[in-house]
């Protein structure tokens, strides 16, 4: 039967209203139809069931749109390899996720919706697979990596710095999962804090936050020596080729990517004053609650006094004394100057993020010349 969008978001969107249950449904579906499954996720469930339906939403409300799903399953078919993923678990995983949908939609169900789902899997599934099968002719499913260097900024601020055990091929702006073997099947995106280096080593940026396994683990008890896995690298979020002058709006560990970034554009463009290879400048705003929390300004410095074309602006929005800029990232934003002509990349807490590419909108910046990503869930 031919794909028939209509009846999948028709009855999905009966599901929507008990994503919880139905998402629990699902796992305990599959697990008692492969037992063995159950050994590839982590030992709670809760934040796996929320990952799931929200990866699943996505999928089902883009099915309209067949160049923007090809894209996200081919990140999830890559991304899946980390997992142990393999052609044979798709399957099962399709038998579950059907069985979830006939129970929780059965008031509307017909065998029109079954074919439907069956036909919509089958081909999700496939672009998955063939993504995965694609990417493990390049690249390991994951890399083991040792920590070579961990430095607490802040109570909760850490920036650690790891070796991978064979180089990875990354572009400055992407993330990758990140599990410490105190927390196994457990994994946790990370942006990359730095533009390639020589010695293949990457920098994460991590900050503890309530209830986070991998990011308490990675500021408060990872040392060095310690070995960690790396995922594939992933995002869109990497750098310009416009020639066009740059703005960074960063807020907190947000700066991470950002960070990457400018490092590679001011390291490619010195000494080209003219043409596509120029230095562009780049205006890099740098926001915390408190200036005790600029948990980088230092270095920043140290890179600004290097590039005369980048400015550094550190913004404290909760501290009315602060001898400096303050406010929010996004009113302070405004406040400077218009940045019509500029790429623009913003990185931080997702209100501020939905904020700033608002006004961004609003004032006029093209949409393509927004740049913005977070790391994406995987079921």
């Amino acid at each position: 039967m031919s794909l028939n969008p209509r009846l999948v978001k028709e009855s999905f969107s009966v599901v929507e209203p008990v994503a919880e249950e139905a998402a629990a449904y699902f796992y305990g579906r599959l697990f008692s139809g492969s037992p063995r499954l159950r050994a590839m996720f982590p030992p709670a469930m809760g934040e796996q069931r929320e990952r799931l339906f929200a990866a699943l939403t996505r999928i089902v409300w883009m099915a309209d749109n067949p160049e923007g799903l090809s894209a996200y399953l081919g990140r999830l078919g890559r991304d899946h390899r980390k997992y142990g993923v393999v052609a044979e678990h798709y399957t099962a995983f399709g038998d579950a996720l059907i069985a979830t949908i006939r129970r929780f939609a059965a008031e509307i169900w017909t065998p029109e919706m079954e074919a439907a789902w069956a036909a919509a899997y089958r081909m999700a599934a496939d672009m998955m697979k063939e993504a995965a099968e694609a990417d493990a002719e390049a690249a390991p499913p994951w890399w083991p990596a040792e920590v070579v260097a961990h430095e607490r900024r802040t109570r909760d601020i850490a920036i650690v710095t790891v070796r991978p055990s064979q180089r990875m091929d990354f572009r400055p702006g992407q993330h990758v999962a990140l599990q410490t073997a105190r927390w196994p099947r457990v994994w946790r995106a990370f942006s990359i804090a730095n533009a390639p280096r020589a010695d293949d080593t990457l920098s994460f940026h991590v900050k503890a936050v309530p209830g986070g396994w991998v990011s308490s683990s990675l500021v408060r008890e990872t040392r060095i020596g310690d070995q960690v896995l790396l995922g594939p690298p992933a995002g869109t979020m990497v750098p310009p080729d416009s020639g066009r002058d740059i703005l960074c709006v960063a807020g907190g560990t947000g700066l991470a990517p950002l960070k990457a970034i400018v490092e590679h554009v001011v390291e490619h463009t010195t000494g080209h004053t003219t043409g596509p290879g120029r230095v562009p400048g780049i205006h890099l705003l740098f926001g915390a609650r408190h200036a005790a929390d600029l948990y980088d300004l230092d270095d920043l410095i140290r890179m600004e006094s290097g590039h005369p074309r980048l400015r550094v602006l550190p913004v404290v929005s909760d501290e009315p004394d602060y001898d400096g800029i303050t406010g929010s990232l996004p009113d302070v934003m405004e406040r400077l100057r218009p940045w019509g002509e500029h790429e623009v990349y913003v990185c931080g807490p997702a209100p501020m993020v939905d904020d700033a590419v608002s006004r961004l909108r609003r004032s006029g910046v093209p949409t393509s010349r927004i740049h913005h990503d977070s790391p994406y869930g995987a079921p």
